[in-house]
């Protein structure tokens, strides 16, 4: 109805415009193709801003009888300020309900949760890096991977922001630091490779995994802190207590577990032996290269 509304508003214009220009030949002798050659495009547009016109307050009318609710649905949702609920065992604590160091878990052993600094640079919004955090953990040295050794993480107060530290009870001299917890531990894996001539295991930085800030107790206890309220680019976890419940770490990544590791580095040697063995057999022949491990042993 709308459309065949408009229609006959625009042939009302067209009528009453040619009647002007009947009226204008009177008082000016125009040509009449020359009218219409100049016209044309001014009832084109006048058209056209109608039809848009129209359509406008169609859309505004349309939208006024949306229910709210319809409205509601459409508009984008906001992310969650609270992330999914996360499970942690409970740790003994003292009687002013601070938690008792060491605390345990697995591989490494955290010694001092540290202090919250509310700096943008001291959080994300996953995790925060309080200053003063200290654990330890077991891995493989640097100076032979497949002997075990204990390393220190820390994180420092280094101004505008933190300062990483990885050091080997073997190595106390040479700390390994960063101002990124992920390439801080990149570092410590890089020198792991560089020692064994090989590369055994993946560079990529899981500085939060190593150091232990992203263990789900560990978590929460730094959530728990006082001044956490000030980081305003961290998003809160929320986190369940259970005493029963027992966290499973991961065993098979080699850039974290010192067992992993020594499972990577024992693949790596059988791969490059069965490697040598194929590359004999290829130059030399199957039987001699037999032949030759009969007479050498």
């Amino acid at each position: 109805d709308q459309i065949a509304l408009l229609q006959e508003k625009t042939l009302l214009l067209i009528e009453e415009r040619n009647y002007l220009f009947k009226k204008l030949q009177q008082y000016q002798p125009i040509s009449e193709p020359e009218i219409y050659r100049n016209s044309t495009p001014l009832i084109i547009n006048d058209s056209r801003k109608a039809l848009s016109k129209k359509k406008s307050e169609k859309v505004m009318v349309d939208s006024s009888n949306i229910p709210e609710a319809s409205k509601a649905a459409k508009t984008h949702k906001k992310p969650p300020s609270i992330r999914k609920k996360k499970i942690v065992k409970s740790i003994p604590l003292d009687t002013c309900g601070k938690p008792i160091f060491p605390i345990v878990l697995g591989d490494f052993t955290v010694h001092s949760l540290g202090e919250v600094c509310e700096k943008p640079d001291y959080h994300t919004e996953d995790l925060i890096y309080p200053v003063g955090y200290c654990s330890t953990r077991i891995y493989g040295s640097l100076k032979d991977p497949e002997k075990q050794c204990v390393y220190t993480c820390k994180v420092m107060d280094g101004g505008q922001a933190p300062r990483f530290e990885i050091v080997a009870d073997t190595d106390l001299d040479v700390p390994l630091v960063s101002t990124s917890i992920d390439q801080c531990h990149s570092m410590l894996l890089s020198l792991i490779n560089t020692c064994l001539g090989t590369e055994v295991v993946n560079t990529k930085g899981r500085g939060a995994d190593f150091f232990g800030l992203s263990h789900p107790t560990i978590h929460h206890l730094i959530q728990a802190s006082p001044g956490v309220r000030k980081c305003k680019g961290y998003i809160w976890t929320k986190f369940e207590v259970n005493p029963n419940y027992e966290y499973v770490a991961d065993d098979t990544e080699a850039s974290l577990s010192y067992n992993a590791l020594l499972r990577s580095i024992s693949f790596s040697k059988s791969h490059l032996e069965s490697m040598i063995k194929h590359e004999q057999n290829v130059e030399y022949g199957e039987d001699n290269v037999s032949a030759l491990n009969i007479l050498l042993s």
